[in-house]
């Protein structure tokens, strides 16, 4: 799973790494300690221009359906099984036509030990941004009047795997990694089976597996107020 990770610098190298054409202007700042419903930058190509845009956008973590009635619903959906998305109503159209990269510096993960959980900083070991395949949806605030732009909430989840050596070791789950050549594939919007190229991202992540790097850090981490890049530090 990822229920932690770090952004720190990120947006700016996007540009090169993933050709964005637009970067919003309510990027959120770097965080050292991102949380669910935390407003991230997601990249997603919108398919309303010929050929598509590709843009850098703010979202919030915890996908919230359109059809869904309270923002609320996208608490407990911040990460996504990917053997389970077409099988799920709260995944399945976004899978189809709304799959985003979702950038990091790196992420934390808890191992369990006979001393507690021991969190643990992720990250590609050349300091390279870490890319997540996600999923986003537009949400309609039905309180607000159709004039005020506010009323149009984007969301996000991160898909996760069966974790792969060394990360096995720390964790049972891990995010669907990507490397910048297949997040082109992962943000066209012109698939014609979605099905394949979901089973070739979960076969492609153990590859970028190789290049991450791990370790300890303090439990500090563990307080969604703690933020600074003292969070990162090995113990």
């Amino acid at each position: 799973m990822c229920g932690r990770f770090v952004v720190a610098n990120v947006a700016s190298e996007l540009v090169g790494v993933l050709r964005v054409d637009v970067e919003g202007d309510d990027l959120p700042a770097p965080s050292y300690n991102v949380a669910p419903t935390a407003q991230v930058g997601i990249v997603l190509d919108s398919a309303k221009t010929d050929p598509p845009t590709r843009r850098l956008e703010s979202a919030r973590w915890g996908l919230i359906p359109g059809w869904a009635k309270d923002p609320k619903i996208g608490v407990k959906a911040f990460n996504a099984r990917s053997e389970e998305l077409e099988d799920k109503p709260m995944f399945r159209q976004a899978l189809i036509k709304r799959r985003a990269i979702v950038p990091a510096t790196g992420y934390y993960e808890w191992a369990t030990t006979d001393d507690g959980k021991v969190p643990y900083f992720i990250a590609p070991a050349d300091g390279s941004p870490m890319l997540f395949a996600g999923l986003y949806e537009w949400w309609k605030d039905p309180q607000k009047a159709e004039d005020d732009p506010s009323k149009w909430l984007l969301s996000f989840t991160i898909l996760t795997r069966d974790a792969v050596a060394p990360l096995g070791s720390i964790h049972d789950r891990m995010p669907l990694f990507v490397d910048a050549d297949f997040a082109d594939a992962w943000l066209d919007t012109e698939v014609d089976n979605v099905g394949d190229l979901l089973d070739a991202a979960v076969d492609a992540a153990p590859a970028v597996v190789e290049g991450l790097t791990d370790h300890e850090v303090g439990r500090e981490v563990g307080n969604v107020r703690n933020d600074s890049p003292d969070l990162i530090r090995p113990v």
